[in-house]
C-alpha cells in the first residue's frame, strides 16, 4: 500500500470523520493511509488548527457537527474512586443517558474538560478496559474524585430516574 502525502491524506481523513457516524481510531485512519499513529495525531492537530471541530474521544475521533438534538441536558457534580468509575457510568447509561464529557476545576489550570461520548455499556467497558491496560490516571484523580459530567437524554424523566439513582448509589455531590 502506498503511503498518503500530507494535504492530501489530511482531506482524507476530515472526509472520513464527516461521512462516519461513530469515532475512527488513530490507528484506523493511520492503516487507511499507510502511516503512523503519531503521524495521524499530528495531522488531528493541525486540522484542529485549522478550526476543523474534531474531537478526541476514549473510541477515537469525531467531527463535531453541527446538530439540532432536541433532548435534555445536563451538568452533574459527582465524586467516586477510580474503581467505582465503571459502576457510575453504567447507571447513567442504563437509564438511556448519554455521558458526554468529564470537566475537573484543577487549582492551576483552571476547568479541564475533555470528550467521553459513551452512550452504553459496551463504551464504558472500553474506556474502562483502556484506563486499566494503559494504567492512566482519570481526570477526576486531579481532584480527588470530585468531578462534573455533562449529560443528555431524550427525556427529562431519563435525566431525573438516572441522577436518582447516582444519589441512592452515592455518587452525587
Amino acid at each position: 500500500m502506498k503511503k498518503i502525502l500530507g494535504d492530501t491524506r489530511r482531506q482524507l481523513i476530515l472526509k472520513w470523520l464527516k461521512e462516519s457516524d461513530k469515532p475512527i481510531s488513530g490507528n484506523q485512519l493511520a492503516s487507511k493511509t499507510n502511516v503512523s499513529r503519531q503521524v495521524i495525531v499530528q495531522d488531528i492537530s493541525l486540522l484542529k488548527a485549522g478550526n476543523e471541530p474534531i474531537m478526541a474521544t476514549p473510541q477515537g475521533y469525531i467531527y463535531a457537527q453541527e446538530t439540532s438534538y432536541t433532548g435534555e441536558r445536563r451538568v452533574i457534580a459527582v465524586k467516586h474512586t477510580k474503581e467505582q468509575a465503571a459502576e457510575e457510568l453504567n447507571i447513567l447509561v442504563d437509564y438511556g443517558v448519554s455521558v458526554i464529557d468529564v470537566i475537573v476545576d484543577h487549582p492551576i489550570y483552571g476547568e479541564i474538560t475533555a470528550s467521553l461520548h459513551l452512550k452504553n455499556r459496551f463504551d464504558v467497558e472500553k474506556f474502562v478496559r483502556k484506563l486499566q491496560t494503559t494504567g492512566a490516571t482519570m481526570l477526576s484523580g486531579l481532584t480527588d474524585g470530585t468531578h462534573l459530567h455533562t449529560i443528555e437524554a431524550d427525556t427529562k424523566e431519563q435525566l431525573e430516574q438516572a441522577i436518582n439513582a447516582l444519589d441512592k448509589a452515592g455518587f452525587l455531590i
